[in-house]
């Protein structure tokens, strides 16, 4: 429960240059001021701030974003980003209070589904955040290494081209891709001013971006410079077919001067099974989004199933209540119904759980392993967990 000395509303503009310090304090980094990367995407309307008296020591927000959901579908969804609380106000409420602001304000009128990128593994299932919706997998592979004899490699020309030449071309192509790959976001104007800033601050001590674009597809990637090998730091690879992805792998191992590639991406990247011998690809795997299902009834029939199922979940979820209680899901061709019922369960779980189930990331019979989901019928929580299930991986490629 939070402090009753504490209150919270919606940012004005002068809350801004404190609102930026709060964050830099609770990140452990500068304040960019006017300068930051985030006041471009930040949704005033839908920030928030938390004081104690007259000092700011919180601040969340929510962005309007769509995520494509299995089926191909676009559902809407609240980004919820720049959750903070200035150090020495932690274990107050805070954090709690900004939740339950954002979440009990979406309820009914808002998006049915919200998701973040959690800093820290431990705070957000306790607001009902489902851990592993999607994951990310960090590669890192030499370059050199051959495909094995089933992967043609074409002669389409790749280009090397300027930021400016770049961005146009790799919008539309991003346009067309993310509604196909679940877990993938709809992008605003500035978003691409965001994921792919390039001050120096941003660098990181690489290399400015270097943008290469195939006719299906394009690469982003930075370099770290070394007097023996440099590295390749990719940010992006997104391709409208099998064949540019190929072409754009095989682009990146054949660079001169390259001794390694490193990049974060689906933990179902191909490319593991493309080269010739896999286990030179290193591969380390961590959690990426988190989906908080707001409302049941509203979410669940926003996604196609793979299988036709017919189960009582009893959902228990004390951050919001409106969801607790029996709920009977029914699939048919792909689509759900869901409605409020009296009879007995046949599944009971947390509404984190579910969340965690919702893109088809986490399977609820390996939560019912891990004693989150309990089984009252034989057979429903398999039945669930193929239903959910999606022909690939979801993932999440931006922070937001």
């Amino acid at each position: 429960m939070a402090d009753p000395a504490l209150s919270i509303r919606t940012i004005t503009d002068s809350d801004l240059p404190e609102f930026q310090r709060v964050m830099a304090w609770a990140f452990l980094s500068d304040t960019m001021g006017e300068d930051s990367k985030w006041l471009k995407v930040l949704e005033k309307d839908r920030a928030h701030v938390v004081l104690d008296g007259d000092e700011l020591i919180g601040t969340a927000a929510m962005l309007t974003r769509e995520i494509t959901v299995p089926g191909g579908w676009q559902a809407p969804a609240a980004a919820v980003t720049v959750v903070s609380v200035k150090p020495g106000h932690r274990r107050r409420g805070v954090a709690s209070l900004m939740m339950k602001t954002q979440l009990h304000g979406l309820h009914d009128t808002g998006e049915p589904i919200a998701m973040l990128w959690a800093s820290e593994g431990g705070i957000y299932r306790r607001y009902g955040y489902g851990e592993y919706a999607t994951s990310i997998a960090m590669l890192k592979m030499p370059t050199r290494m051959a495909f094995h004899s089933g992967v043609h490699v074409s002669d389409a020309r790749i280009r090397q081209v300027s930021r400016e030449e770049a961005l146009p071309v790799m919008r539309e192509i991003h346009e067309r891709v993310r509604t196909t790959r679940v877990g993938w976001l709809s992008r605003v104007e500035h978003t691409w001013d965001v994921q792919l800033a390039d001050r120096e601050i941003d660098r990181g001590g690489l290399s400015s971006y270097r943008y290469c674009l195939h006719p299906e597809g394009y690469v982003v990637f930075r370099v770290k410079a070394d007097s023996g090998s440099s590295e390749l730091h990719v940010r992006e690879l997104v391709c409208e077919t099998e064949q540019a992805y190929a072409d754009l792998y095989r682009f990146l191992l054949d660079m001169d001067l390259a001794g390694e590639i490193s990049f974060y991406t689906a933990w179902d990247d191909p490319i593991l099974h493309m080269v010739d011998n896999p286990r030179m690809v290193r591969r380390e795997a961590g959690d990426a989004l988190w989906m908080r299902i707001v409302d049941i009834d509203r979410a669940l029939p926003l996604r196609h199933y793979s299988s036709d199922v017919d189960s009582v979940l009893e959902v228990e979820d004390s951050f919001c209540p409106w969801n607790s209680g029996r709920w009977r899901l029914t699939v048919k061709n792909g689509e759900a119904a869901v409605t409020r019922t009296e009879d007995p369960a046949d599944v009971s779980l947390d509404i984190a759980s579910l969340g965690s189930a919702f893109l088809g990331g986490a399977r609820l019979s390996v939560l019912k392993r891990a004693h989150r989901v309990v089984e009252h019928t034989p057979g429903h929580v398999d039945a669930l967990s193929m239903a959910f299930l999606g022909a690939r991986e979801p993932h999440c490629p931006e922070v937001f």
